[in-house]
């Protein structure tokens, strides 16, 4: 059962956090996960028949029949010739027959062709829809796979180191001059907290989840261990139990259930029994959530305990943006809480964030930055200025699904130099770290993996080169008559044309250019003085093929159209349409 039939809405990272979905969110897309195995590759028909994604019926039939004509057997004599055809008609009949069923089609797109060997298709009515066959597609895949799913437990952990760096601003030096050492400051490490969950798929609608913590602060501490099993009751809701004990609280006993009232509201509620010494303490809390346009969700909390409070909040988040306004009021805390956050559409997924809380303790100011250093590793840090608090710095790591955090309390008081440093110091140590360290690893990295990857592909770029060259000898005789009908009506002619990585005159590391001549295929794809390519990789149109695997490639065109020299570059998956006026040359060039 994937989370979509769950919960109809977009879920945001606060609203996963609200409702405890980490448990079920793995659960429930065991599916996805599978689908994130499976070596896709959506483009290869679609290029191979140099088509758009969104292709009809006709133009699909129109590009198979030319493939056809170029590609039959029957229009070769030589046998080597003939075989060769034969390969390669096969391959564009193959496309053609996947692209113009719909439901083939629909799994190809989700899928791949990966998606279409799996076992238990032929039980699927030839009459379902996109989205039927996706939901069909993910049980097959749940019937096949299900012990080794059963096998996964995904680990979560987290460790948080509290340091108190006070000494580094609030020491008074009087108090060190007779003291052996006393010029250094002393930094101490006050509290630890470490915590590690696993979870154990039990059936197709059940889960266990066995966590358990330790907890130290200033040489005292404790431990607990908790067990809850969830269960999915349906397609609207689900419902836990949580059974803890330790050598702090004592035992404990608690209940969840989550339920989806209509396609825009949701309501969560628990109760739980705290067994300790000084007795039974019990506790309830109760949310309801909802819709209110796309992007933003509106919360109603009530919490009933040792903490009593209720809370409302209005969370909106956007491609670009999260911005939260919650308002607070219980015992012993009541508070107004403001924040945003920008997210850099850029590589490293990078945020700046700032917030102001405020209430009966005082007032808090934050501001922030977050970054993806790696593949599976955000790297953030936090400035917490607040009255009577102080000032802190929080350092967050998070490394796949393990996170560490290293609060920082660096004064008691406002210090201007402690913000400053607790502000500058790790951008300055940040970008050290990131030039010297960071960037030659991902950098030999990403070098490594190409390298690999060139091996692995090998024996396939090999075939594919040999494909790609039978390709343009059975084009000759039909890029003969194309050119022939284009020089007498001066019309649209390939001079040359070459696909690859290019290098330029200013590069700075030596390196040479890795293209190959596609003159042929480009002429043997005009038809009335047009060529047009869509938008998916070059390399799997007819007579091409990947010359660097794994690096950045471009078409360089150059043409003649009514006696004017033309030329072009293009990327990779732009898609092209020649003759263009702002790609010819001017005579003086």
């Amino acid at each position: 059962m994937s989370l979509q039939r769950i919960w109809s809405g977009p879920v945001t990272s606060s609203q996963r956090n609200c409702v405890s979905w980490d448990g079920i969110w793995n659960t429930g897309n065991m599916a996805a996960a599978l689908e994130n195995e499976l070596e896709v590759d959506n483009e290869d028909y679609y290029s191979l028949l140099n088509v758009r994604r969104e292709a009809t019926q006709e133009e699909l039939k129109s590009s198979y029949r030319r493939l056809c004509m170029l590609y039959h057997p029957d229009k070769h004599r030589d046998p080597e010739l003939k075989r060769q055809a034969e390969q390669l008609f096969t391959y564009v009949h193959q496309a053609y027959e996947v692209l113009s069923d719909p439901q083939s089609r629909a799994i190809y797109d989700i899928f791949g062709k990966k998606g279409l060997e799996v076992e238990g298709w032929e039980v699927v009515e030839r009459k379902r829809t996109p989205a039927e066959i996706r939901e069909e597609y993910e049980r097959l895949q749940r019937e096949r796979d299900e012990r080794r799913l059963q096998q996964r437990t995904n680990p979560k952990g987290t460790i948080s180191v509290g340091i108190d760096a006070t000494d580094l601003f609030d020491r008074y030096e009087e108090d060190f001059e007779d003291v052996p050492g006393g010029g250094f400051p002393h930094i101490d490490i006050n509290r630890m907290h470490i915590s590690q969950s696993i979870e154990a798929p039990l059936t197709t609608s059940d889960t266990a989840v066995l966590s358990g913590s330790l907890s130290t602060r200033n040489g005292n501490g404790g431990g607990n261990i908790n067990l809850c099993v969830r269960r999915v009751t349906s397609a609207r809701g689900w419902g836990e139990l949580e059974f803890g004990a330790g050598d702090i609280r004592g035992p404990l006993f608690g209940m969840k259930v989550f339920r989806n009232v209509t396609a825009r509201c949701f309501v969560t509620a628990q109760w739980g029994l705290q067994f300790s010494s000084r007795g039974v303490q019990p506790s309830a809390t109760t949310m309801m959530a909802r819709h209110l346009d796309q992007n933003t969700m509106g919360y109603l909390q009530w919490r009933w305990g040792s903490q009593s409070a209720m809370t409302t909040s209005i969370v909106r988040d956007t491609k670009t943006s999260h911005f939260t306004l919650a308002l607070q009021l219980g015992v012993p805390h009541s508070y107004l809480m403001m924040s945003y956050q920008y997210k850099f559409q850029d590589e490293d997924q990078t945020k700046v964030k700032g917030s102001i809380k405020t209430g009966f303790f005082g007032t808090v100011v934050e501001y922030g930055a977050e970054r993806k250093i790696s593949r599976h590793s955000v790297l953030a840090a936090t400035v917490s200025i607040g009255v009577p608090q102080g000032v802190s710095l929080k350092i967050r790591l998070n490394r796949a699904s393990q996170t560490y955090l290293f609060p920082i309390h660096l004064t008691d008081q406002i210090l201007p130099s402690a913000v400053f440093y607790a502000t500058v110091g790790p951008l300055a140590i940040y970008l050290a770290v990131q030039k010297l360290i960071i960037m030659p690893y991902v950098r030999s990295q990403k070098e490594q993996e190409l390298e690999k990857q060139k091996e692995d592909s090998a024996s396939e770029i090999a075939r594919r080169k040999q494909e790609a060259e039978a390709s343009v000898l059975l084009m000759q005789e039909s890029v003969k008559r194309i050119i022939d009908a284009e020089e007498s009506k001066m019309g649209l002619l390939i001079l040359n044309a070459w696909y690859g990585k290019f290098v330029s005159d200013n590069s700075q590391k030596p390196e040479r250019a890795k293209v190959i001549d596609v003159t042929v295929p480009l002429q043997c794809l005009v038809k009335d003085s047009k060529l047009t390519l869509t938008e998916a990789s070059k390399a799997g149109l007819p007579g091409f093929y990947d010359p660097c695997v794994g690096e950045e490639k471009s078409l360089k065109l150059l043409y003649q159209f009514r006696g004017a020299m033309h030329q072009v570059l293009s990327g990779d998956t732009e898609p092209l349409r020649i003759p263009k006026q702002s790609h010819r040359i001017s005579s003086e060039t």
